[in-house]
């Protein structure tokens, strides 16, 4: 797909994508500087092959199958290939324009996603993006230049929600189109059934991709706090419903609950990162709980 070029952004655009740029970095930069090093966010290494095992050899590296069945020690030797390749996939659904606060779904999304590619392209990896909805709608190939930030920015920054989210069909063809393996990244409000969301998420395992889900969702959406006569309207569809949120916030709040428990389930299983972001709490802190969250799985 073609870029977007400067020339067809309305000025008010512009702005938008300026301050998306300049709050990313800002809030990576005020990330690295609270920390004693750059957080370590990935390394791809790839199995090379076995070697008899020899005195002072670390007894982690031994594998343990291989003596099982031939009673001879070897230890498995790995091929890294330091400049990980990462794609993050953001949501540009009609759901993802729901905002309580100082920021939307969507600006939190894109404030997210820009952070992380500039935390990448810092430590030199390749770093693409894939802005969708019902269907992909951009793709942004892997480049590893600092310049390409700018280019990541207006994908996501530019665009306007719409449609809604076809997370099974989006992630089979992400799958597809993306056959050597690396870090996929999904930032959404994951509004779709959950059998759905796993079965894309298990495609992407399957082509041996590492998944990385940030679950994001308003306030509004977690705590349903609504009191008095009220009209809801769908997003991405035309049903609306007028009643009094009372009677059904503890129902609401148990589906709530069990969609979650479903999806955590699902990921774990298949051995997905999964971190739930409100977009009330600080992009900062919110990075940093899930850049933690993936150094204690390569410890």
């Amino acid at each position: 797909m073609t870029s977007v070029s400067k020339r067809s952004l309305h000025p008010e655009l512009i702005k938008r994508i300026g301050r998306l740029e300049v709050r990313a970095r800002h809030i990576v930069e005020g990330l690295l500087s609270g920390m004693h090093r750059s957080p370590y966010f990935g390394q791809s290494i790839e199995f090379l092959q076995h070697r008899q095992y020899v005195a002072g050899d670390d007894l982690r590296h031994v594998d343990w199958k291989v003596w099982g069945k031939q009673d001879r020690l070897y230890v498995k030797q790995y091929e890294e290939d330091t400049n990980l390749r990462a794609c993050l996939l953001v949501d540009l659904s009609a759901s993802m324009s729901y905002g309580s606060g100082a920021m939307t779904k969507l600006d939190y999304a894109a404030t997210t996603a820009a952070a992380l590619a500039y935390l990448l392209l810092r430590q030199q990896d390749a770093v693409g993006c894939v802005a969708f909805d019902e269907s992909i709608r951009q793709t942004i190939p892997h480049r590893t230049s600092n310049s390409h930030l700018t280019t990541i920015v207006k994908a996501i920054g530019a665009a306007e929600p719409r449609d809604k989210t076809n997370l099974s069909t989006v992630l089979t063809q992400v799958a597809e189109n993306y056959p050597r393996r690396g870090l996929m990244v999904l930032l959404s409000d994951l509004l779709v059934e959950p059998e759905d969301l796993l079965r894309g998420l298990r495609r992407l395992r399957q082509r041996g991709h590492d998944v990385l889900v940030l679950h994001i969702l308003d306030d509004d959406e977690l705590d349903f706090p609504f009191a008095g006569p009220a009209r809801f309207e769908g997003l991405e569809t035309d049903q609306q419903l007028s009643c009094n949120p009372r009677a059904l916030r503890q129902g609401y709040l148990d589906a709530l609950e069990s969609f979650l428990a479903t999806v955590r389930r699902g990921c774990a299983r298949d051995r997905i990162d999964y971190a739930l972001v409100r977009t009330s709490e600080p992009l900062d802190a919110a990075l940093i709980s899930f850049l933690s969250h993936r150094n204690r799985r390569r410890r």
